[in-house]
């Protein structure tokens, strides 16, 4: 990720439901972040902006059909009233890009978001018009906009340096690292039958993060192979793919480089003595 602007991040939420919004931003790290002048929230009320006394925003689909949209003014005026213009107008669709870790770290560079959050059958589609990118959470549906933008603020701002106390921990996060996290232990060390591993509680810190880089790597094979030819795998990453049973033809398909080459020991040549003379 590239180093972020100075200043706080701002994030301007556009939504017909602001309340929903408002504790996520006050509470836990976020509300902390705002205090110490780090991220700054504006939450913005469509209906504030209908044009008509019955702050009615919707509409009947053109054409016919169920449910109502969003009118494309009543968007173009709650922008225009933003008290500064974004970096960023980001359409909350399901017909937006996937979102993910890397446009997570893309958009921790910017310093002004602004996130439109639909309801009921979603805006007009002239509204795209007026947005420098859709994102999509996924392959699902939801009621509006709002859980989504509380996703997407909390992945980018937690990337914002001094948000979380330790950098280096969403570096090694997953997806920061490209493959899936490593299992974490804590106390007790013994639980129901279960242990933490030896190797955790030795203090050879080498093995600890050969040991974590190994089991995010079993795990991404497991559960997420798809992300193993983006993951910047090494030599020793290739070796340890093979222990789990990956052959060479599927290290060669997911662009791995060949594991290391043992090194041969040198037979020590025995040495000639002679009688003295």
């Amino acid at each position: 990720m590239t180093a972020p602007p100075s200043g706080p991040l701002h994030f301007s939420l556009l939504t017909l439901f602001p309340e929903l919004l408002r504790p996520f931003t006050q509470e836990a790290l976020l509300g902390r972040a705002a205090s110490a002048g780090l991220l700054s929230f504006g939450l913005h009320d469509l209906r504030e902006h209908s044009g008509n006394r019955w702050r009615k925003v919707d509409d009947s689909p053109s054409g016919g059909g169920a449910g109502m949209v969003i009118r494309v003014d009543v968007v173009e005026r709650a922008l225009a009233a933003l008290p500064r213009r974004p970096d960023e107008i980001i359409l909350l669709t399901p017909a937006g890009v996937r979102f993910d870790q890397r446009m997570a770290e893309e958009l921790a560079g910017r310093q002004h978001l602004a996130l439109l959050c639909g309801r009921y059958e979603g805006f007009d589609t002239r509204v795209e018009t007026l947005v420098t990118r859709e994102i999509s959470l996924g392959d699902f549906v939801m009621m509006g906009g709002e859980a989504a933008a509380a996703c997407i603020v909390e992945a980018v701002a937690r990337l914002r340096p001094g948000v979380i106390g330790d950098e280096q921990s969403w570096r090694r996060d997953s997806y920061s690292s490209g493959l899936l996290d490593y299992p974490e232990y804590t106390r007790p060390a013994e639980w129901q039958g279960l242990s933490v591993p030896e190797v955790l509680q030795g203090g050879n810190h080498a093995a600890i993060t050969r040991w974590r880089r190994d089991k995010a790597l079993e795990r991404t094979l497991a559960r997420r192979p798809d992300l193993l030819p983006t993951a910047g795998l090494t030599p020793h990453d290739s070796a340890a793919l093979i222990t789990l049973g990956v052959s060479d033809q599927q290290l060669a398909a997911i662009g791995a480089p060949p594991p290391p080459v043992p090194k041969r020991r040198r037979r020590r040549r025995a040495s000639i003595q002679t009688e003295p003379v």
